[in-house]
């Protein structure tokens, strides 16, 4: 998260010169004490704040496409005539700037009142369903929420999920917030109040246990039932579970998925000399690198032959084990543990391991059971269509249950990602409005080991190929995924524009 930190360029309230910022340009500079960045498109010019409302990150390094700015860092999108959050991570505006053209120069005069976001709850309006429940307040629901009330939305709205702290940044629980390095207060979206002045109405003690399609109509926990004009899933993953025997082990296994599983490792760590991550996946790994950062030793067990391999490739799967291996991580790899008692744990090799402190990140199963219950169209996930409604009228699916037709593949897919869920509810609220835009977003993650970050657009679950532009070893490259003559992802370390600019050429060949 953090500041903005000391202001950089040009006062532009002082102006710039017209022929120092080129078309499709950008400048940074400073405003009133702060940071904005000044764009040009043809004869039009913007400004608006330089800093990202999701992480910080620096808008004027990242990408201009049509009348919006792409952040580098993690893809967020903001208009640049309104400073408007146009598209996930970044829930929050930025602020917007007057400027003006005088001769040569041009000014930033100062900035423009934006009106108050949110509505009275005082109707749906015509052709708009009278209520919508959304099952689920992590990623894809509380994006579907807030997006009902930008777009005018003004029914009854209700989330339902059981969990007291959603919703929450789930990506930072494994990253800076279990190092130690993020404060807590960083961790949910928005302050209570902000749902309380929208009208969305959060439910923490109900369950949704059955769902009747045909009635619009959900079951509560309590045996209570209430209609509704719309109801949106997102209901989200669970974590893949070890067999019960191991569960029982000592040290006790931990789990991460909320922000009660973040807080509760972190108790235990602070007791713990020694720590087994049981999964060298992104969360495995995640989670190795933050308990290296609390000083713990650290032993990544994992039946593959190297990490990541599946998602990312042989050269990169090489390059993160060496990354966590110089920060003092051991890796027993095509292992998997035998036992977990008496403070160690066995592998099926017959090495044992002394631990304080075991945590689990083999994988997440998605929360289907509500859908298939009610008789909706299952295939390793919630079919949905390309406005992501399900078999049934009315009911729509988002985030880590969805499997969607994705243009960019050909395929249905399903993907695990905090952003994709994100966009997902969005699109969704947008259906439920009747707005008609089918989800066409590139995947886009991110995720972080130590000072390397890694981002990732596109989807590739099999490849012909692996290009490497750059090199690996130097921290500085992209490596495509492809298939025939299709490029179907890129991942990349300290290439932030080209992350940017492969995710808009991807969007523009799904739209041609």
């Amino acid at each position: 998260m953090g500041g903005e930190g000391s202001l950089t360029g040009p006062d532009l309230q002082s102006g710039v010169p017209v022929s120092g910022i080129p078309d499709r340009g950008m400048v940074a500079g400073h405003a009133a004490g702060e940071a904005v960045l000044l764009a040009r498109q043809g004869s039009e010019w913007f400004a608006i704040g330089a800093v990202c409302s999701h992480y910080s990150g620096p808008l004027p390094e990242g990408l201009i496409a049509g009348d919006t700015v792409r952040c580098p860092w993690h893809h967020a999108c903001f208009s640049l005539r309104t400073g408007e959050a146009l598209r996930p991570p970044a829930l929050n505006d930025v602020a917007c700037w007057r400027v003006e053209r005088r001769g040569e120069k041009v000014y930033v005069t100062g900035k423009v009142a934006k009106p108050g976001r949110g509505a009275p709850v005082s109707g749906a309006g015509r052709g708009k369903p009278d209520s919508v429940v959304i099952v689920g307040a992590g990623a894809a629901g509380e994006s579907a929420a807030e997006t009902l009330r930008r777009e005018g939305y003004q029914g009854r709205l209700t989330l339902y999920d059981t969990d007291p702290d959603a919703p929450y940044d789930r990506p930072n629980l494994s990253k800076d917030y279990l190092a130690g390095t993020a404060q807590e207060d960083w961790i949910p979206l928005h302050p209570a109040e902000f749902y309380r002045e929208r009208g969305i109405d959060i439910i923490r003690d109900h369950r949704v246990v059955a769902l009747e399609p045909k009635a619009r109509r959900i079951r509560l926990d309590d045996g209570g039932t209430r209609e509704f004009g719309a109801l949106l899933l997102a209901t989200g993953a669970s974590p893949v579970r070890l067999p019960a025997e191991l569960e029982r082990g000592n040290p006790p296994v931990y789990y991460l998925r909320s922000f009660t599983d973040s807080r509760s490792i972190i108790a235990a760590a602070a007791k713990a000399k020694r720590a087994v991550i049981l999964g060298a996946s992104f969360i495995g790994l995640e989670v190795a690198a933050s308990l290296r950062a609390r000083e713990l030793e650290v032993h990544v067990v994992a039946p593959d032959a190297r990490p990541l391999e599946r998602v990312m490739g042989p050269e990169l799967g090489d390059f993160i084990r060496r990354l966590h291996e110089e920060h003092g991580v051991v890796f027993h790899l095509s292992q998997k543990a035998q036992e977990i008692s008496g403070g160690r744990v066995t592998l099926e090799g017959g090495g044992r391991i002394a631990a304080d402190l075991v945590v689990a990140g083999i994988g997440v199963r998605p929360n289907i059971e509500l859908a298939e219950r009610a008789g909706l169209a299952i295939d390793r996930g919630v079919l949905v269509d390309e406005h992501l409604q399900t078999s049934a009228p009315a009911i729509f699916a988002a985030g880590d249950i969805a499997r969607w037709p994705d243009p960019h593949t050909g395929n249905r897919i399903r993907v695990e990602h905090w952003v994709v869920a994100q966009r997902q509810g969005q699109a969704a609220a947008r259906s439920i409005l009747g707005q008609g835009e089918p989800f066409t977003a590139v995947p886009f993650f991110w995720s972080q080991h130590y000072d390397v970050p890694i981002n990732y657009v596109g989807h590739a679950e099999a490849w012909d190929s692996v290009q490497i532009e750059g090199n690996i070893e130097s921290r500085n490259c992209a490596v495509r995924f492809v298939r025939g003559s299709r490029t179907l992802a890129v991942a990349t370390i300290y290439r932030d524009r080209e992350s940017l600019e492969a995710e808009l050429a991807m969007e523009q060949v799904a739209g041609a």
